[in-house]
C-alpha cells in the first residue's frame, strides 16, 4: 500500500489556530462528548452569534482541521423537517511542523513496512535489504508523476523541464535541493535526527529512496550517489 502524503499544509493549519476564538471553537469540537457539534451548539457553548461560530468553523474546515457532514438534529425528521444541518467534527490525522522540514513519519512508515514484509517471508531476517527495496519502490512512486508528464517530448526538450520538476518534487518533500552544474545537492536531510543516531541505516534508506526517484525519471544508472558532506543530505543526484 502506497504511503499517503498529507494534504493539509501544516503551517496554514496552525496559523488558523492563532486566532483565540477560533482555537476555542476547535477545542470545543475536539472535546465534545458526541465528537461533533452544530453551528448552533458551538455558538451557544461559546456565547457568540451563530454567524460568528459558522465563520470560524468553516475556516477550520478550509484549514483541514475539521470536517463536515450533514444530518438533522435528533428528533427532527420526515416531511417538513427542513434541510439537514451542518455538523463539524475533528478531521482525522495529525499536524506537525518543523523548520527545516523533517519527515520522520515517512521514515517510520518505510521501516514498519520493511519489518512487516520481512516477517511475511519465512526465514528472511534481512530487514535492511527489505528496507532498501521498500524505499526504492517508494521513490518510484514519488516520481511517477514526473515520468508520465514528460512522455512524448524529445530527450533534448524534456531534460531541462524534467530537472526543474525533479527539483520541485524534492523541494516539496523537504530536501531543499540546489541544482548546480548538473548536480542536485540537498541542503536539508528530512531524516536528520534519525540519521544522527543511525547514520548507516538511514543514509542507505535515503539513498535507495532517491535512487528510485532518479530511475523513475529516466536518469542514468548510479545518478543518485552517496556523497556525505557536513551540513547537507548524504545523497546527491548527478543529473
Amino acid at each position: 500500500m502506497a504511503f499517503v502524503e498529507p494534504e493539509t499544509d501544516p503551517l496554514s493549519a496552525l496559523s488558523a489556530l492563532s486566532e483565540p476564538l477560533r482555537r476555542r471553537i476547535y477545542e470545543h469540537v475536539a472535546s465534545s462528548p458526541d465528537g461533533e457539534v452544530s453551528r448552533d451548539g458551538a455558538a451557544a457553548a461559546l456565547g457568540v452569534a451563530r454567524s460568528v461560530a459558522a465563520f470560524h468553523l468553516d475556516k477550520l474546515v478550509d484549514a483541514g482541521l475539521l470536517e463536515v457532514h450533514y444530518r438533522r438534529p435528533p428528533g427532527r425528521g420526515g416531511p417538513g423537517a427542513g434541510r439537514p444541518a451542518k455538523w463539524y467534527r475533528r478531521a482525522p490525522g495529525e499536524i506537525a511542523v518543523s523548520v527545516p522540514e523533517r519527515r520522520y513519519d515517512l521514515a517510520a512508515e518505510l521501516l514498519a513496512r520493511a519489518v512487516e514484509r520481512a516477517g511475511e517471508r519465512a526465514g528472511d531476517l534481512d530487514i535492511e535489504g527489505v528496507l532498501a527495496g521498500v524505499a526504492r519502490a517508494h521513490g518510484h512512486d514519488l516520481a511517477s508523476e514526473l515520468r508520465s508528464s514528460s512522455t512524448g517530448a524529445s530527450a533534448g526538450e524534456a531534460r531541462p523541464a524534467l530537472l526543474e520538476r525533479l527539483v520541485g518534487l524534492l523541494a516539496r518533500h523537504g530536501y531543499e535541493p540546489r541544482l548546480t552544474g548538473g548536480v542536485v545537492a540537498m541542503a536539508n536531510c528530512p531524516f536528520h535526527a534519525l540519521a544522527e543516531e543511525h547514520r548507516d541505516l538511514v543514509c542507505r534508506m535515503n539513498h535507495e529512496l532517491l535512487t528510485g526517484v532518479a530511475e523513475e525519471v529516466g536518469l542514468p544508472l548510479g545518478a543518485a550517489r552517496l556523497d556525505p558532506e557536513p551540513g547537507r543530505c548524504c545523497v546527491t543526484i548527478v543529473a
